[in-house]
């Protein structure tokens, strides 16, 4: 109705055009001028407004009047406080990520997330778990609960160039995230735009974003959330100068609200080194090296958390004799050397051409000449590629012969072209082997000699070097083919089809001639190399497609180059050849990592083939096998993940650079390279430094307990659905369902109803599409369909659940009418919101509270989920679950309504029983992260503060004495002690605000009116309802039972969820929601109500009907029913409650169905019950 301003009273909520929400009366102040200023709040943003408002203005306003009338729309509002639910869903399911995501996450995954990141007020985290144990999965997780409480959009993950497909893939594959891998081509295409600003979802590497080009648009954006891969990258040690990706660290901490690292290797043993890369996470916190000192005596560090190899278990499995056992994740890696000898020809040809490689090296390290360090990294290049196979060798001096003579035609032009920036070891061992080829030939094209003779003697050398080669080829005579190919019988290969192994090899030509010789001796063989596109699994001749066809077992052998040595996960094969080894060790433990990884069940045997009678094949063995014995006496897999501290890809290089220059011989070339490589360096990083803070251990229980409870609550496909068709008549759209696959449905399209909300401020979702093709709210449904998935978090389904909410406003305002099968006098419900926020206007938590008011609970109260063990005691209030409003049938409200609903709110009862628990449990959570910050906060900062004390103490004295500089030092430390003393006060002030929490936008949302099912005491309805003695000797029988099993179990039959018992085993983590249901005799009849039908019919499972017989005389258990939903069962269609007969007088029990006794049967049988 239109409003005139004698309506206009606190309390009230009007709407119309002058708001973009409904908005709730506060305050109304009459002007002199014929205006009215008004104090409003809005009823979904709860901004304040202050308006001033004419009669013409008030006019335009709806009002909902603030006294019931309970003539609503009762399904509506029972929807609307649905919508509101599933927007705070998360709430409520404690993993509720989970329900919405394709993964099935570990134990030790779960933890990170949910008991350590989503705790903090604001997340800085870095997360240093051993490699492999699934850190994209816990960012995904991360990210996806962030963006489920709006608190995520514009999210930046940075890591190496090679593994941004990784994280591409498995961020679509895992969360359906679409994120855009930016390159350094698509900053230079776009110029005059910024790319950082245009896209919301970026994945870029370490060493674009650093570069000084790049940070300028860098700067100009805010991020949500950084998540940086491979942190360690970022840490610097002083007194060197700050590195450029230190530097990029610290810009990403000053301009993002949640910032996540993740490392496997977080520091080198340095608590000053560990000190800085720390300050990336909290300048504050870990201001001074005191901080982690202190942090690693209490063995608990803020912002950190690092779980070992032995902490990291499966959830409990069933072993064939009956055992639950937590199976580690970790299986044992096998490493074996295969060693061989070249001799004959192929020794000469290696010989030979070491003499050349290190000639030309030697001839480029006596020139003053920036080609000079050219010649050198291309002449190791080649050495590399001869240990790996001599068809790439010789294709390596075919190419150089051709390329040489060609420039001897531009001899000239090229002698004037300036050298590449040449890329430091570390950029050159995160090339893929295309790029790497793309340099070879640009070295090559400028270091060819100026010397026209010399070119031609270069040329003739090159073309017999090249012939050597192609002989020793045709003599088929390869030492490491020979070898190759007996390992290949000694571990059954070719009498196993079924075994697969994946080979690895630095270089493309070696992978091609490996795979001619492989399809010669009869193996189905594909590869992965970095020429090939990441693609998709139906798309042949990209990775993807390799990767599932290898998976598969149509592809015995896969031959790999380093583009598979991440991103690509292999755990189908337990079997792993590296036919050449990396110079960089790292590169072994990236290769490792493809099959040594969670998923894996078998041991991992890795066998490495190295040419023992060579200089690099000696040295590299000498240093697998004293990494090896490292490893057994430490016995710890982390050794491989350190190396690349210990031994760096650019210390490597360039030993070996100096060795063929001639600077290093024979013997001081393994006692360079092997200096640093002892035990107590290892012991140092593996055990001092990264397991002092280490758990070793996960509280399994706890995690099996709370996996059962997020089952129990989980949002499963079938409420989603039951929602989107229920919720698409009051849009409209119009849905086609599916029949023929589970929660599917084709909508129309879209209306442009639902695009209003992509401009609600708080909307961080992609825009809706014009129209959608076939839906399932089932994620199995859709991806085995290939239909689009909609749940929370979908455009589709959030702009409905917004809609269905706003639509929902009207009947909230007017409340509505139920009857109710359990009551037998008038009862009120009302709902309240309930916010915690902090001191920084953060909402904390968001809940929904039901609270039923009655004069007083007489006996069929305490019926079925109504207050069953109250005693008869007059209960005025009493807290239930929202959930309870299923059980009841909307209704059309009576001529005259009963005293119930003049009973005033119950605040103050509300406040005493449920949200001073509220508050005091978030407070205690909030407060145990926040109090651990602010200790280090004031240990670090009082520290420097001291230091800068003492600094101006001596600079005092030297200028009393007259030192020069005292006056300029002394003003310097004031400076600073000064800029110390307001940073923490600043510190100080904002983790108060953190600690500092109040209950806010606490407010009557909705409020029901229950009465008396007017069919209630018919007598076919009475027969059906159990006694109160029947149902409490059912349940004592089957708790008793329940818990002679050895099961946790709890009584929740007041609660109303649609099941009366939850039983959990601890030892397996299975989980059973009991139904209960008692009959006086043998034989009777058992009641569902709706909200235990509709229970049943989503948690199939593991949902279980108990039935208790002769309850009056000797109670007996009879076989409980997994699933009930399956059965027959008939509506009664006057209560819209369901049936059952049963007679337990046969064995085995039996349960049937008679003719419904009021109406039709529903057709609600069977699966479609």
């Amino acid at each position: 109705m239109r409003t005139s301003s004698s309506q206009l009273r606190e309390g009230c909520v009007v709407i119309g055009s002058l708001f973009n929400e409904p908005m709730r009366v506060e305050t109304v102040r009459v002007g002199g001028d014929g205006t009215w200023t008004v104090g409003l709040v809005g009823i979904q943003s709860e901004r304040f407004r202050k308006v001033t408002l004419t009669n013409t203005d008030i006019s335009t306003l709806t009002i909902l009047d603030s006294a019931f009338s309970y003539d609503g729309d009762g399904r509506l509002l029972r929807l609307g406080l649905q919508a509101y639910s599933l927007g705070i869903a998360y709430e409520f399911d404690p993993y509720f990520g989970l329900s919405i995501s394709r993964v099935d996450p570990l134990p030790h995954q779960l933890e990170a997330v949910y008991d350590y990141l989503l705790k903090l007020a604001r997340v800085r985290f870095l997360l240093a778990d051993d490699a492999g144990a699934g850190k994209t999965i816990m960012a995904g997780l991360l990210i996806r609960e962030l963006q489920l409480r709006g608190l995520a959009e514009r999210i930046l993950v940075v890591c190496p160039a090679n593994l941004s497909f990784q994280w591409q893939r498995e961020l679509k594959e895992k969360f359906d995230e679409k994120f855009l891998v930016l390159k350094g081509g698509d900053i230079r295409d776009q110029f005059g735009v910024n790319q950082w600003l245009e896209q919301n979802k970026v994945i870029t590497s370490l060493d674009l974003a650093k570069r000084t080009e790049i940070l300028p648009g860098l700067r100009q954006v805010h991020w949500d959330l950084v998540i940086v891969d491979e942190a360690h990258r970022m840490s610097w040690t002083p007194p060197a100068r700050k590195t450029a990706r230190y530097a990029l660290g610290e810009l990403m901490r000053d301009t993002s609200d949640h910032m996540l690292l993740l490392t496997a290797t977080p520091h080198k043993g340095d608590p000053g080194n560990f000190t800085l890369f720390l300050q990336l996470l909290d300048a504050d916190a870990y201001a001074d090296v005191r901080s982690i000192r202190e942090a690693m005596n209490r063995r608990r560090a803020p912002f950190y958390l690092r779980r070992t190899k032995e902490a990291m278990v499966y959830f409990p499995e069933r072993r064939p004799d009956g055992t639950w056992v937590a199976e580690k994740i970790f299986t044992k890696r096998i490493p074996h050397t295969v060693d061989f000898q070249m001799d004959g020809p192929e020794f000469d040809l290696y010989r030979e051409i070491t003499r050349f490689v290190k000639r030309q090296s030697a001839k480029a390290a006596a020139m003053d000449d920036p080609r000079a360090r050219a010649v050198g990294f291309l002449m190791s290049l080649y050495q590399r590629r001869l240990a790996s196979s001599t068809y790439a060798m010789r294709r390596s001096l075919e190419n150089r012969a051709r390329r040489l003579e060609e420039g001897l035609k531009r001899a000239q032009e090229l002698a004037r072209i300036a050298p590449p920036d040449l890329p430091d070891p570390d950029e050159l061992e995160e090339m893929e082997e295309s790029e790497r080829e793309r340099l070879e030939q640009m070295l090559e094209a400028i270091t060819l000699a100026g010397n026209a003779e010399q070119v031609r003697e270069e040329i003739a050398e090159l073309r017999g070097l090249a012939e050597q080669a192609r002989a020793v080829e045709e003599s088929d005579s390869e030492a490491k083919l020979s070898k190759l190919r007996d390992l290949l019988h000694k571990e059954g290969f070719f009498d196993h089809q079924e075994q697969r192994l994946l080979i690895f090899t630095e270089f493309k030509d070696t992978l091609d001639y490996l795979m001619e010789k492989l399809k010669s001796w009869g193996f189905e063989v594909g590869s992965i190399h970095g020429g090939m596109k990441p693609g998709s699994r139906d798309e042949p001749g990209t990775r993807l497609y390799s990767e599932q066809q290898f998976r598969e077992g149509s592809i015995q052998v896969l031959v790999a180059t380093e583009a598979a040595g991440e991103g690509i996960n292999l755990q189908c094969c337990n079997i792993l050849f590296n036919y050449d080894i990396p110079w960089n060790p790292n590169r072994l433990e990236q290769r490792m990592g493809r099959i040594h990884r969670y998923g894996q069940r078998k041991d991992c045997l890795i066998f490495n083939f190295v040419a023992t009678n060579t200089i690099e094949g000696r040295v590299l063995q000498r240093l697998l096998e004293k990494l090896q014995e490292i490893r057994d006496a430490l016995d710890d897999d982390a050794v491989f993940n350190v190396v690349g501290e210990v031994l760096p890809a650019a210390h490597v290089e360039r030993i070996l650079r100096d060795y063929y220059a001639g600077k290093l011989g024979d013997a001081d070339l393994e006692e360079r390279l092997l200096k640093d490589v002892d035990e107590g360096q290892f012991r140092a990083i593996c055990q001092n430094a990264l397991e002092g803070l280490a758990s070793k251990k996960l509280n399994l229980e706890m995690l099996v307990e709370r996996r059962a409870r997020a089952q129990e609550r989980r949002v499963v496909p079938e409420t989603i659905a039951r929602f989107i068709r229920e919720a698409a008549e009051y849009v409209p759209l119009k849905l086609k369902i599916v029949d023929s696959l589970p929660h599917a449905f084709e909508p129309a399209r879209t209306p442009s109803v639902l695009r209003r909300y992509e401009r609600d401020p708080d909307w961080k979702l992609p825009s809706l599409a014009n129209k959608y093709p076939r839906c399932s709210a089932d994620r199995d449904t859709a991806e085995k369909n290939n239909l689009e998935w909609v749940t929370p978090g979908h455009p589709l389904f959030e702009a409905v659940r917004r809609h269905t909410f706003q639509s929902a406003h009207e009947p909230f305002s007017k409340g509505a009418c139920f009857y109710s099968l359990q009551h037998e006098e008038p009862s009120r419900l009302d709902f309240y919101r309930a916010r915690v926020v902090d001191g920084l206007g953060h909402v904390v938590h968001e809940r929904l509270f039901a609270v039923e008011i009655g004069t007083h609970h007489g006996p069929a109260c305490r019926a079925r989920g109504a207050g069953r063990n109250t005693g008869g005691t007059e209960k005025k209030y009493r807290l239930v679950e929202p959930a309870m409003l299923g059980d009841f049938t909307p209704a059309k409200a009576p001529e005259t309504l009963p005293d119930v609903v003049h009973e005033p709110e119950p605040e103050e009862w509300l406040h005493e029983n449920a949200l001073k628990s509220f508050i005091e449990e978030t407070r205690a959570e909030r407060l145990a992260e926040v109090e651990r910050i602010a200790e280090h906060v004031e240990l670090s900062l009082t520290e420097l503060l001291q230091r800068a004390d003492e600094e101006i103490g001596k600079a005092s004295v030297d200028k009393g004495n007259g030192v020069p500089g005292a006056d300029g030092r002394l003003a310097q430390a004031e400076n600073r002690h000064a800029e110390l003393l307001a940073r923490r006060e600043r510190r100080r002030q904002e983790l108060e605000r953190q600690r500092s929490l109040s209950l806010q936008a606490v407010e009557r949302i909705a409020s029901v009116l229950i009465l008396p099912h007017p069919e209630r005491e018919a007598p076919d309805v009475r027969r059906m309802r159990p006694s109160l003695e029947t149902e409490d000797t059912a349940m004592r029988v089957v708790m008793e039972y329940e818990q002679a099993q050895g099961r946790q179990v709890y009584d929740v039959h007041e609660k109303n969820l649609g099941y009366d018992i939850t039983s959990l085993d601890l030892n397996s983590g299975e989980l059973r929601l009991i139904e209960v249901k008692g009959l006086a005799a043998a034989t009777g009849t058992i009641l569902l109500t709706p909200n235990e039908q509709r229970v049943a019919e989503d948690r199939r499972d593991c949902y279980w009907l108990y039935i208790v017989t002769n309850c009056a005389t000797k109670p007996t258990l009879q076989e409980p029913v997994k699933d009930p939903a399956r059965l027959e069962w008939h509506e009664v269609t006057k209560v819209a409650h369901y049936y059952l007969s049963v007679n337990a007088m046969t064995r085995p029990m039996q349960v049937r169905e008679d003719e419904a006794p009021y109406g039709r049967d529903s057709g609600q049988q069977g699966e479609d019950a």
